[in-house]
């Protein structure tokens, strides 16, 4: 194709409606296509990233494999697409305005007043075409976050509203919308639609698709209802009822022909709709799958299942391919104690020791990993997780009582999990970590090696803190091993115990690799131990 297709999708009544799942699934359907697509957030806050953001205030932070600190929708995009996300990817007020207070220091705007219209505007669309034209997409959708009426979100309607204009046919407008059911009544409602469509069209902006969220499915009068009030075309109005997983709206989409109807509005070729054998293969797993596995993940975050977004779906993944079902419990680690471990963990197919920064509910941790350990419970410590993994083990098995992390505690008497010395003098906190994909050289014979199936892997990081390899010969004569090195920094990436049926921690996060049609190996060899223990309590 010679030009990029620009596709927005929008969202009203209400947040948290699934803008992404849905951009994702229309990616996906498109991609199946043979079409070459990317998608990209903006986000209408303004700090410059998420990464100094509370996970109750945004869930989960993701990490593209540039180093960028994203909002979890990149996640969403990556695994359903199967596709890597850079920083151009996510984009935020924050880092519009101070990309065009940058340009005003350097003079670039010749002495003229800098405003919303055209300088900000501007910007945003400068980052929505540059993506395509840098890449040479096919298509490129745009998730606009927040939802139709808030202030926040004006700009980015207005450079949609421009967009529109300037590209013709080449660009698509999807608007997500809430139609709620009344109990009482007995029915659906969906003036709050018609409502918010007008709010979209007193920005300039007609939408050509309307997707209606919905937990009753809608029948024909009530789309075609939609379509006439709200000026869009009758088959152009899908309903988005609720599914019993995220991966089922590509096929739902596709069955109501989604793909088809924006294709033909662009002035493209249709064609025979896409089987994607992969992705229903594994719907098909999912299905099938009859045996359960049980996992406890231990976090602080515990109450909030979105600051381990990433993590939970990668389990998912790895356990249909293992044909379980998994059963997921979460535990806030502040609540674990030595009297209670036991009866929370008892049942345990497999342990994960979540990833996160502070003190609050580390000595949980520490609990739960010595329970785990010495019952030979499957374990998987990610990144703090593994810093954990690291002290527990200092301190139960190398008799070194003071053992701690200089995060948790800077004048531990045995600073086993330490500050690199190049961030000893770093004072901003917003993208300062060592973040990104790095290399690791495994070793050779290792359960790790075994999982990977080779010996040179790359993961993405998020920490600033890293084994203190001044201890590192005293936990290998312990037998805590160190099966994961980054060649050029000589840090440590995976420790593990041979001595154990699966016993392992890696200083980065697996779960940012992980997708539907390519699940992260060391989650498929964890759950796959998980599975066999189950088998083994049994017996």
């Amino acid at each position: 194709m010679a030009d990029t297709k620009y596709i927005f999708v929008t969202g009203g009544v209400v947040s948290s409606l699934g803008k992404g799942i849905i951009a994702s699934s229309l990616g996906k359907l498109l991609q199946a296509r043979g079409y070459k697509v990317t998608i990209q957030k903006f986000d209408p806050y303004i700090n410059v990233d998420p990464g100094t953001l509370n996970p109750y205030e945004h869930g989960e932070c993701y990490v593209t494999v540039d180093g960028h600190e994203a909002d979890l929708d990149l996640g969403h995009y990556e695994r359903f697409l199967n596709i890597q996300t850079t920083k151009d990817n996510n984009i935020t007020t924050g880092r519009i305005y101070q990309n065009v207070i940058l340009k005003e220091r350097r003079g670039d705007f010749l002495g003229k007043t800098v405003q919303v219209i055209p300088h900000i505007t501007d910007e945003i669309k400068r980052n929505i075409k540059s993506l395509g034209i840098k890449n040479k997409f096919d298509f490129v959708i745009s998730e606009i976050g927040g939802t139709v009426g808030d202030i926040e979100s004006t700009p980015y309607l207005e450079a949609v509203r421009q967009l529109r204009w300037e590209l013709g046919k080449n660009c698509y407008c999807i608007h997500l919308t809430y139609v709620p059911y009344i109990s009482a009544a007995g029915e659906v409602k969906t003036k709050p639609t018609q409502h918010s469509v007008k709010e979209l069209q007193s920005h300039g902006i007609q939408p050509d698709m309307l997707v209606l969220r919905t937990e009753r499915k809608l029948n024909k009068d009530i789309l075609d209802k939609v379509a006439l009030f709200c000026n869009v075309e009758q088959g152009a109005v899908m309903q988005s009822v609720d599914v019993s997983t995220i991966y089922e709206v590509p096929t739902m989409m596709q069955r109501q022909g989604m793909d088809e109807v924006v294709l033909r509005k662009m002035n493209l070729p249709t064609g025979d709709s896409p089987k994607m054998e992969a992705w229903n293969a594994f719907l098909q797993k999912r299905k099938d799958a009859k045996k359960h596995v049980k996992i406890k993940l231990v976090g602080k975050y515990a109450e909030l299942p979105d600051a381990y977004k990433s993590i939970t779906e990668a389990l998912s993944q790895a356990a249909i391919y293992n044909d379980r079902k998994l059963i997921l419990d979460l535990y806030q680690s502040e609540k674990i104690t030595e009297e209670n471990v036991a009866e929370q963990l008892k049942d345990a197919d497999g342990v994960v020791i979540a990833p996160g920064f502070g003190q609050r509910g580390i000595e949980g941790k520490f609990i739960a990993l010595k329970y785990a350990r010495e019952n030979d419970i499957p374990t998987f410590g990610i990144c703090l997780g593994m810093q954990c993994m690291v002290v527990e083990y200092a301190r139960s098995v190398l008799n070194l009582p003071g053992a701690n992390s200089t995060e948790m505690d800077p004048k531990a008497e045995d600073k086993v999990i330490d500050l690199m010395e190049e961030q000893k003098h770093i004072t901003n906190m917003g993208a300062s970590m060592r973040l990104g994909a790095y290399d690791c050289i495994l070793k050779k014979g290792s359960l790790a090696s075994k999982a990977y199936g080779k010996l040179k892997i790359q993961e993405r990081h998020r920490h600033r803190y890293e084994f203190n390899n001044e201890y590192k010969s005293k936990f290998e004569a312990a037998g805590m091993k160190c099966t994961g090195i980054n060649p050029d920094s000589e840090l440590v990436e995976i420790v593990e115990v041979p001595g154990l049926r699966w016993y392992i921690g890696t200083q980065f996060h697996p779960e940012y690799n992980s997708t539907v049609i390519s699940p992260n190996p060391l989650f498929m060899s964890f759950m796959s131990a998980a599975a066999i223990t189950k088998e083994i309590r049994k017996k």
